[in-house]
């Protein structure tokens, strides 16, 4: 096997986050997650569908320095998921303060500008609440022929409610939906998105749960490495391939039909 499970990956790929936020479903059914669809202009999985977040910038880590965080790198990544999805969709998640729709469209307006999220808790008056986001998995696909590498780490966190308001930012993203992962994965079987490889991964990891509790609690009792995929030589032919273990209920594909980038 040429790698799986890295608990010490060097620090060479491009730090990143991303958050799978739930809600309840409107309908009372299954609970939704936000996706978006990237811009078909975008490098990196142009046209696909995704959860919100983007690289780690030097900002979130002088944030989590001023802030005196312990963990600094840690806090920055969890910052980073937290301006990035208010860039991209307009939620003011794991922030704290007098928040509604039009002071979020008030900070989304002003992170716009200033590109990082001290000026937002400054002229808001909010604080930044990282225990909203649970850690839920990092992969790092550094043996994979990429144009770009990143090492993201992803994220849970729940709105509860199922009214709140979204809107794309034409930049990155050209779509934004609400979606059960049962759903999300159906519509990428019939063609209607596309998934590259690890959100495929992880959406059949999220259909697993009834709702965000059971996610959290899942994602609080199982290991947390960091994923590397590797290519394997299997009787059905040459596989794309994770670790077991890892909560993930499908470990291995075919090469040929998995999106990568």
């Amino acid at each position: 096997m040429a790698g799986s499970v890295d608990q010490d990956a060097p620090r060479d790929g491009i730090p990143a986050a991303t958050v799978v936020i739930f809600r309840h479903a409107p309908d009372g059914g299954a609970p939704q997650i936000l996706m978006q669809v990237r811009s078909r202009s975008l490098a990196f999985a142009g046209g696909m569908a995704v959860f919100p977040g983007g690289r780690v910038d030097p900002s979130d880590y002088n944030l989590a320095r001023q802030a005196g965080y312990v963990d600094l790198d840690e806090a920055a990544h969890q910052i980073a998921a937290i301006r990035e999805t208010l860039e991209e969709t307009g939620l003011a998640l794991g922030l704290r303060g007098a928040i509604d729709a039009q002071s979020a469209a008030e900070a989304r307006a002003i992170l716009l500008q200033e590109k990082s999220l001290l000026p937002v808790l400054e002229r808001m008056g909010w604080s930044i609440a990282l225990d909203d986001l649970v850690p839920f998995a990092r992969w790092f696909p550094k043996n994979e022929r990429l144009p770009r590498i990143f090492d993201t780490r992803f994220y849970i966190a729940d709105l509860g409610t199922g009214a709140v308001d979204i809107a794309v930012d034409a930049q990155e993203n050209t779509r934004l939906f609400w979606t059960s992962a049962h759903d999300a994965l159906a519509g990428a079987d019939r063609g209607e998105i596309d998934l590259i490889f690890p959100t495929r991964r992880n959406l059949e990891r999220l259909a697993q749960f009834d709702d965000f509790d059971q996610a959290r609690d899942h994602a609080q009792t199982t290991p947390l490495p960091t994923i590397v995929p590797w290519v394997e030589e299997r009787p059905e032919g040459r596989s794309l391939c994770i670790p077991e273990g890892c909560g993930y209920p499908v470990t291995s594909v075919p090469l040929d039909g998995a999106k990568r980038s």
